[in-house]
């Protein structure tokens, strides 16, 4: 990726805003009712419906016709280089099977990247009506509102939010994770999407997130917000497979949960 000039990042923000709202529109009005699995990827129950591929297909389209030269990264398969120094990272259903299963928490994730990573990211929340944006070095927003994440509080007071891998091995895995840490916390929280667990970190409706396993497009966006309201991100502990774990918090309570975390294999 080259790191040739990307123009302002106030029309980087509002393409986001408007190729997010535009998907989200299309997959709350056009979800058919009997909407099933159009294929799997890396289990039987990791899965790909037509709204997905029809999703991110309009936002690479959408992205395309006002910035042709930009690169895209989708989990759909749509990936290309561009010449522009931006790369779009798309999402264009976090939380497939909550979409599947007719559950509220799924959104539409999309990240602006340069070479020094995110610098636009948005994740739109049709089913509540709710849109998280950051710029880099500018802030997260909830509905155009500033968000924070909270202040630090004991991990035994903390409402930790965690997701769960599609393999056999790696679900058995977090569970025992969570066997162990669950009584450490004040109660752990499960939405089924990584970009909305991040902006839940973001604004306060838990103290932290951690998850294992996840790919760019899950986090590129939520990441960005989280690091904006204040919260601590990283990526931990690289393993042979090439996954990373994901952890996010109040700076304090990150050390804390990471330091647990380790102890235990996350």
């Amino acid at each position: 990726m080259t790191t040739a000039p990307h123009g302002d990042t106030a029309d980087l923000l509002e393409l986001a805003l408007g190729a997010a709202r535009l998907a989200g529109g299309m997959l709350l009005a056009d979800r058919p009712a009997d909407l099933g699995v159009a294929a799997t990827k890396s289990s039987p129950t990791d899965v790909v419906t037509e709204m997905d591929t029809a999703a991110e297909k309009l936002i690479v389209e959408y992205l395309r016709a006002r910035r042709p030269h930009d690169g895209f990264l989708g989990e759909e398969g749509g990936g290309a280089r561009g010449e522009s120094g931006i790369r779009w990272v798309i999402d264009p259903i976090d939380g497939t099977v909550n979409y599947l299963y007719g559950l509220p928490a799924w959104c539409v994730s999309i990240a602006a990247e340069d070479a020094d990573g995110a610098v636009v990211g948005v994740v739109e929340v049709p089913t509540q009506r709710e849109t998280f944006h950051a710029v880099r070095g500018a802030g997260a927003f909830r509905d155009g509102t500033a968000i924070r994440a909270n202040d630090a509080v004991p991990m035994s007071s903390a409402l930790v939010a965690t997701g769960f891998g599609y393999t056999v091995e790696r679900r058995t895995r977090q569970a025992g994770v969570v066997h162990e840490l669950l009584p450490r916390v004040r109660d752990i929280r499960r939405y089924g999407s990584a970009a909305i667990d991040l902006c839940a970190t973001a604004c306060g409706r838990v103290d932290a997130y951690y998850e294992r396993g996840l790919n760019p497009w899950d986090v590129a966006a939520g990441a960005l917000i989280a690091a904006e309201a204040g919260a601590r991100v990283g990526l931990l502990r690289h393993e042979d497979d090439g996954s990373n774990l994901v952890v996010t918090a109040a700076p304090a309570l990150y050390a804390e949960l990471v330091e647990a975390l380790d102890a235990l294999g996350a």
